[in-house]
């Protein structure tokens, strides 16, 4: 794990990514009680992809006009059987990212601008963080871990929609999290065994003295 960062951007701009249900949105919750500006790319993606026209025009031509099921709500279950229900092909998959990835990152950059005066650091949370490449652009990268099971559990609680099934295709999309783990330059232990505000609090100390 890495302890130094070689900052790259006038402002510290930091990453936080892991699995569907892995705690993430938690973790930014005790970031943003103490003053942290977060972006949510999963909230502003869904966002932009009801108020981007161009974005819409894309989903439409790409998986039907039942992506839609008006002009400004999406087709989440459609599109979740439509693109995660092989399990074996990821094609769809990846089209979904090619389509609303550089909308979002786009997003973030105006966004950025508006809260850089605003916050010591920032962060930017988002599952597919490193999937998108979008990492690149960050100085650092926390990943925050859970069990397996546990995860699922969280999911299927959180999200009554959902089925068990349409988790672990969701998870067997993703980026396995030991590779995760690897790339990380910091970890967040979300199991239970581990404290998330002690470990949030020692990860704020060191990216104040560093901003």
């Amino acid at each position: 794990m890495k302890k130094q960062i070689t900052q790259k951007n006038e402002i510290l701009q930091l990453g936080i990514t892991g699995g569907i249900g892995t705690g993430k949105s938690t973790v930014c919750k005790i970031f943003e009680t103490l003053g942290i500006a977060v972006y949510d790319a999963d909230i502003r993606a869904k966002m932009v992809m009801v108020t981007d026209n161009i974005l819409k025009k894309e989903l439409k031509k790409a998986f039907g006009e039942e992506v839609y099921l008006s002009e400004n709500e999406i087709n989440r279950d459609y599109l979740v059987k439509t693109v995660f229900s092989n399990q074996t092909d990821n094609s769809k998959v990846e089209i979904l990212n090619s389509i609303v990835h550089p909308a979002v990152g786009r997003d973030y950059q105006n966004w950025y601008n508006e809260n850089k005066d605003k916050s010591p650091y920032l962060l930017k949370e988002a599952a597919l963080m490193f999937e998108s490449d979008s990492y690149k652009v960050l100085d650092a990268i926390i990943v925050v871990h859970a069990p397996l099971e546990e995860r699922i559990k969280r999911v299927l609680k959180r999200d009554s929609h959902r089925t068990e099934e349409q988790v672990k295709a969701i998870i067997s999309k993703q980026m396995p999290e030991n590779e995760k783990l690897k790339r990380a330059d910091f970890v967040i232990y979300n199991d239970g065994s581990h404290s998330l505000i002690e470990q949030v609090l020692k990860l704020h100390e060191k990216f104040q003295s560093l901003s």
